[in-house]
C-alpha cells in the first residue's frame, strides 16, 4: 500500500506531481529508491524529446561570492512566462553558484559536472528534472565568468 506521506516525500524530493509520485512509487513496489531512479529516468526522456524546440527566451543570473568571483550566466527557455518563473529563477541562480564553484572551462564541461549540492546527480539531470517539471526546453547557452586577481586576457566562457 502506497501512503499519501510516502507519495508527499518523493513530491518534496522530486518536485514531480501527485499522481506522478502515486504511479511510480507503485511500479517500484513502494520502494523510494528504484522510485526516484524511475522520475530520473523520465525527466531524461522528456528532455530528449524537447530538444528540438526553440529556446530564445530566459534571463541572465548574475552571482558574486566573496566579492572575488562574479559569475553571469544565459539561461534560456521557450517563453517569456517560464522565464518568470521562480523555479526556472533559482536553477538559474544554482548554476550560477555551480560556475562560481567548480570554474568549468565551457558549457559541455558544466553539464557534465556534479552538482554542488549533490553529487549523485549532474547539472544535465538537474535542467532535465526542470524540463520534466516545467515542460519546456531549458539550456545554458553560455556564461562568464570573472575571479579577481586573474590575469588571462580573456575571461569568458562560452560553448
Amino acid at each position: 500500500m502506497i501512503s499519501s506521506q510516502m507519495i508527499a516525500k518523493l513530491r518534496q524530493t522530486t518536485g514531480a506531481g501527485v499522481m506522478v509520485c502515486k504511479q511510480v512509487l507503485e511500479e517500484a513496489g513502494g520502494d523510494f529508491e528504484r522510485a526516484q531512479k524511475i522520475l530520473a529516468s523520465c525527466a531524461e526522456s522528456i528532455a530528449q524529446k524537447k530538444a528540438e524546440r526553440s529556446a530564445k527566451q530566459g534571463l541572465i543570473e548574475g552571482y558574486v561570492h566573496s566579492g572575488k568571483i562574479g559569475v553571469l550566466v544565459e539561461l534560456n527557455c521557450e517563453s517569456d512566462f517560464v522565464a518568470r518563473n521562480v523555479e526556472f529563477k533559482e536553477l538559474a541562480h544554482e548554476i550560477a553558484m555551480q560556475i562560481a564553484s567548480m570554474n568549468p572551462k565551457d558549457v559541455r564541461e558544466l553539464i557534465a559536472e556534479s552538482y554542488i549540492r549533490d553529487e549523485s546527480k549532474t547539472i544535465k539531470n538537474l535542467i532535465d528534472e526542470k524540463i520534466a517539471k516545467i515542460g519546456e526546453k531549458i539550456q545554458v547557452k553560455r556564461f562568464v565568468r570573472l575571479e579577481l586577481g586573474e590575469s588571462e586576457g580573456c575571461c569568458s566562457k562560452k560553448s
